[in-house]
């Protein structure tokens, strides 16, 4: 019986960790946590994909790529992998753990949940695209500054808040705007905010762990861990539990065999079940029409 309840968690003897400053086993044990977490969340995502109703699973693929990549980077974190020593910004001697895994799963895990959220404002395609673009430039400096060991890196932590705020400005003031004009500004004012709120902290730790330093390794963990759980698998249940009272057609979501249904629109395809191809030759000329008697041509 003591065998069954024996309990180990051997991952920093068999991944050694860098740097002076490093996490510790209770820091991996949490984020081992944190991937049954996400696990979970995937796992009930796909399961619900299978009796959502055909045309509006849009949202269970998005948050399946967000769930998986989350799920992967936390495992690699948590086996102390994914990381790479930096020299300390506070003038202490020796080296700090930086894991880079949390960077890639940010820039890879947030753009389907800004798609997601994107789509149920109604905006256009151009300004989801932009606010990914934001997103990226705002993980990528972030990622700069934390990989720099002298105070150059609040240039890059500078860089990344000015991306936050255009980002969030997007979100708050266009989103918003096409939300009402669909009737789902409360549903869309409820995710953005939490959205917004929920970065805000990330500045917050940012600044603690991998930017000044002034936290432990398995602290900036802890502070982390609780945020992306506040953020991806939050937002991933709290979508498909609004979306049960969604119109997919008036929010054009409905997407079917025949592509993306636009508002009531109809398909040629649909009732013939095969294109016909188009024609690259030219019609032939009509005949000219025969002459009266005594008319001239």
């Amino acid at each position: 019986m003591s065998i069954l309840l024996q309990r180990s968690n051997d991952a920093l003897k068999i991944n050694p960790p860098v740097g002076g400053h490093h996490f510790t086993v209770s820091g991996s044990d949490w984020l081992w946590t944190v991937t049954a977490i996400y696990l979970f969340a995937l796992l009930l995502v796909v399961g619900h994909s299978y009796v959502a109703r055909s045309g509006e699973k849009i949202f269970h693929y998005l948050f399946t790529i967000s769930l998986f990549v989350g799920a992967v980077a936390y495992f690699t974190m948590a086996s102390d992998l994914g990381s790479t020593p930096i020299a300390t910004s506070t003038g202490d001697s020796g080296t700090r753990q930086i894991f880079y895994a949390k960077y890639i799963n940010w820039f890879v895990g947030w753009a389907p949940i800004l798609i997601a959220v994107g789509l149920v404002s109604g905006v256009s395609w151009a300004t989801i695209i932009y606010n990914i673009g934001l997103s990226w430039v705002w993980i990528a400096s972030w990622l700069s500054g934390a990989l720099v060991a002298t105070h150059y890196k609040w240039g890059f932590y500078a860089f990344g808040v000015f991306a936050y705020f255009l980002l969030v400005s997007s979100l708050l003031y266009t989103g918003s705007i096409t939300a009402r004009r669909l009737q789902i500004k409360s549903s869309y004012l409820l995710l953005s905010s939490w959205l917004t709120f929920i970065w805000v902290l990330y500045a917050i730790a940012y600044g603690l762990d991998d930017g000044g330093n002034e936290i432990s390794v398995t602290s900036g963990f802890i502070f982390f861990g609780i945020l992306d759980v506040l953020n991806v698998p939050v937002i991933a249940c709290t979508v498909l539990f609004l979306s049960r009272n969604w119109d997919y057609r008036s929010l054009n979501l409905y997407f079917t065999q025949y592509g993306r249904v636009a508002q009531g629109g109809e398909f040629p395809e649909r009732e013939k079940g095969v294109v016909e191809p188009v024609s690259t030759t030219a019609p032939a000329p009509a005949p000219a029409a025969a002459s009266a008697p005594g008319e001239t041509v």
